[in-house]
């Protein structure tokens, strides 16, 4: 499969940076705490149904400190909807008491630190930090991963190595690119009947198959 030149790839992030200026996430959240745990709820879950759990969960336990202090039947109550919300209900109850005994009860702000805490992985703790930060860090999700190789940018096997092919290739304005790509594969670049007649890098695709990380 034909990569993308350098000249190809200038042009799909120019054309990202002016079709998604100043992408946010769609995931409903009030302060950094809210962005960590709505982040954890979305792995292999869509945002909407994520902003539909939260606000009950977040008018029961509103900090990290009346999560911390949660039973996890009482967590999992609130989030039964989500998907794999045992093993979430689990991971959000030990990160709650890790933040409150490792970090003072303040969230951590470095990827390192971040990816201590259970369930939280370097995608998610890049997530956390390119919408609350801004931090020039890429994240691969399922969305940038499909429509990074149907543009040719990358062809690596697995998400983190498709981050870092992303991250070398780009360079700055990661924060945006991420949030675009995912937004991009969302409503464009579908998994199945992508809408190629709006998109606005359709000349530059080289392959509309549904690419999934190993």
């Amino acid at each position: 499969m034909k990569k993308a030149t350098k000249a190809e790839i200038a042009l799909i992030k120019s054309r990202f940076l002016v079709h998604y200026a100043n992408a946010k996430t769609e995931l409903v959240y009030k302060n950094l705490y809210e962005l960590l745990v709505c982040v954890m709820l979305s792995a292999q879950c869509t945002d909407k149904r994520v902003n539909i759990v939260t606000p009950s969960l977040f008018a029961r336990f509103p900090n990290i400190e009346s999560l911390a202090l949660a039973t996890v039947d009482e967590i999992r109550e609130l989030i039964k909807s989500i998907s794999f919300f045992n093993a979430k209900a689990k991971n959000l109850h030990k990160m709650a008491n890790q933040v409150m005994q490792d970090f003072n009860g303040e969230i951590p702000t470095t990827q390192i630190a971040l990816k201590s805490l259970a369930g939280v992985g370097q995608k998610t703790a890049n997530v956390v930090l390119i919408e609350f930060f801004e931090a020039n860090y890429m994240a691969v999700d399922t969305h940038v991963f499909r429509t990074s190789h149907r543009l040719g940018l990358s062809y690596a096997k697995s998400a983190q190595e498709t981050e870092l092919e992303l991250s070398k290739i780009f360079k700055d304005n990661l924060s945006t690119l991420h949030q675009a790509f995912v937004l991009f594969g969302r409503y464009t670049c579908k998994a199945v009947k992508p809408n190629c007649s709006d998109c606005f890098v359709f000349d530059l695709c080289k392959n509309k198959q549904n690419f999934k990380p190993r």
